[in-house]
């Protein structure tokens, strides 16, 4: 068998109407692919299979938010200030790149040089344009949102959303209210994602317009445990830790247990990622969970782990799971004023110390006399930290006032509570739906250079096409019974496919070729004793079975029932 060669699988993919570069007839643009018929019912595979996870079996909520979104989400998420990546141009051609990538092959984390450090590394390795040879000129920031007006005139600035999660985070108060104000809370949410990249390359690997599968788990930040942790915590996983950089493999439990995982809920989501890309038929050889470097890990996380499965372009992440902590809520809640908290409440009331402020009504009385009362109301549901050198202000009708020490007090009293309020900490698992569905068909493809023959080893859960169904011959009512089985087979949960032209080799090639599990034959001996021939793609065994059982015996191989046993 041949090595993978991703310009073979991409010509397959076109060919067959998996995907197909955009905007094709204008002369395409770098970084856009459109979903072709096969490639659409694959993508939907995919999520609904991750959909069965995370709305079925763990029972969180989904909604589906905006794709544009004003500045100032942004600006609070830090998206407007920080995401951008470093552009280079070449002298000559004017061609851009990507800064960090020119240098990839002499730094193990060259994401992380700066401006001044690239340059020097150009000069110092040599690097050159690709395009023409040229020489290349200074590094600059370039930010990778989508910008964009709402409405007419340029008043109101909004981006094209660079993630899909900042529209969860926003909603908080309703998901809160809508599950009751408990924790945990579970959201998740698919869609489209855009960012401006400064040159795509690698397929679908890296896109401007993209889809993401988002999670948002928001816990006490004092209960990082999950209630099925038990049920998972013998499964061994495939951990790059980033103190040593070495493949380890070890139990869940383990990996928390020596501290290697932050924390149980997140050793159970990193699992919970790998049972789902298992189950679209990732090859778990190829299949590794790698600790972000300290330099690497956001500032606010905990924790951070990239499922990355190994391509023909190398190691790529296609999934991240994250403990943001608090990062999210806290700057949303600084941003829009809005209190984003969860009431935790205690088993037993508890006796603490609260620093107030409290109003002095004497001094305010005869001075404000019947305003005082909501005067001194204002001032106490002010914090000690509203206090600014010894004063407070206040609007007072319409006119900014300043309250100096003799009209207020800051007081440490005892108070008797039920609870406290706390900003749940989130738990991210982040699918990049475009990467998984390419690194599914990168390890389903197989390619015979001997015979010339290619077969898609996709799993049935998300193969497009379920079964083939043939007649020997579209004459002596073979096609009438294999359009009756047919007809049977396709509804909405099982795609098939009607075939009557060309050999019987040439059909099931055809289904090898996109990945269709099963072809069902209706030949001679159908006429005479109601069997048809039923061909599994990965052994090429063929087995008599009843044609009026076909329906059946086909759920019962989507639900896991080995051919062998038939």
């Amino acid at each position: 068998m041949s090595e993978i060669n991703s310009a073979d699988l991409m010509a397959l993919c076109k060919r067959r109407g998996f995907i197909w570069p955009s905007f094709e007839l204008y002369g395409g643009v770098a970084g856009m692919y459109d979903y072709g018929p096969l490639g659409c019912s694959l993508r939907n595979n995919i999520v609904e299979v991750w959909r069965s996870i995370y709305k079925g079996r763990e029972g969180f909520v989904e909604i589906d938010s905006d794709t544009v979104n004003p500045r100032e989400v942004f600006k609070a998420s830090g998206h407007v200030d920080e995401f951008a990546d470093l552009i280079t141009y070449c002298k000559e051609c004017q061609a851009p790149f990507r800064a960090d990538h020119m240098v990839k092959d002499f730094y193990d984390n060259p994401d992380i040089l700066s401006p001044k450090q690239l340059e020097e590394a150009f000069v110092k390795h040599n690097i050159r344009c690709p395009e023409c040879g040229g020489e290349l000129g200074p590094v600059d920031e370039f930010n990778l949102m989508f910008r964009t007006n709402i409405g007419p005139g340029s008043a109101r600035v909004g981006y094209l959303r660079p993630e899909t999660a900042q529209g969860i985070f926003v909603n908080f108060p309703n998901l809160y209210r809508y599950n009751r104000e408990k924790l945990p809370l579970g959201v998740i949410q698919t869609g489209r994602s855009y960012r401006n990249e400064i040159a795509p390359r690698q397929g679908m690997i890296r896109l401007r317009e993209f889809n993401q599968m988002e999670v948002e788990l928001f816990v006490d930040p004092e209960d990082k445990d999950w209630s099925r942790f038990e049920e998972i915590q013998d499964e061994t996983i495939r951990l790059v830790p980033n103190t040593t950089g070495e493949l380890v493999e070890m139990t869940v439990k383990e990996a928390v247990d020596k501290g290697i995982i932050a924390n149980r809920v997140l050793a159970y989501f990193v699992n919970t990622t790998k049972q789902l890309l298992l189950r679209l038929g990732v090859d778990p050889q190829r299949l590794r969970f790698r600790q972000h470097l300290d330099d690497e890990m956001a500032h606010y996380a905990a924790d951070c782990w990239d499922a990355e499965v190994l391509l023909s372009y190398g190691w790529t992440e296609i999934t991240g799971i994250a403990d943001r902590g608090c990062w999210d809520l806290s700057r949303h809640a600084q941003f829009s004023g809005t209190e984003l908290t969860h009431f935790k409440k205690f088993d037993e009331p508890r006796e603490v110390e609260v620093t107030k402020v409290r109003a002095k009504h004497k001094a305010l009385g005869p001075l404000y006399k019947g305003k005082a009362k909501d005067i001194a109301a204002a001032i106490e549901s002010l914090v000690p930290g509203d206090v600014k050198d010894g004063k407070i202000s206040l609007e007072i009708d319409g006119e900014v006032k300043e309250f100096g020490e003799e009209f207020f007090e800051v007081v440490t009293v005892k108070e008797k509570v039920a609870g406290e309020r706390v900003v749940p900490h989130v738990i991210e698992p982040s699918h990049g739906l475009d990467r998984i569905f390419y690194s599914v068909l990168e390890h389903a493809y197989e390619y015979d250079a001997e015979k010339d023959y290619t077969v898609l080893h996709l799993a049935p859960i998300v193969a497009p096409i379920k079964v083939g169904v043939f007649p020997l011959m579209e004459k002596d009512g073979l096609d009438d019974v294999a359009r009756s089985i047919y007809e049977g087979i396709h509804t909405h949960r099982v795609e098939a496919y009607y075939d009557g032209s060309g050999t019987i080799g040439k059909r099931y090639a055809r289904m090898d070729e996109v990945g269709t599990p099963w072809c069902i034959t209706v030949d001679y001996d159908t006429l005479e004793n109601g069997t048809v021939t039923i061909r599994d793609r990965d052994t090429t065994e063929q087995k008599r079975i009843p044609k009026d059982e076909a329906a059946r015996i086909v759920d019962e191989l989507l639900s896991g029932k080995p051919f062998a046993e038939l």
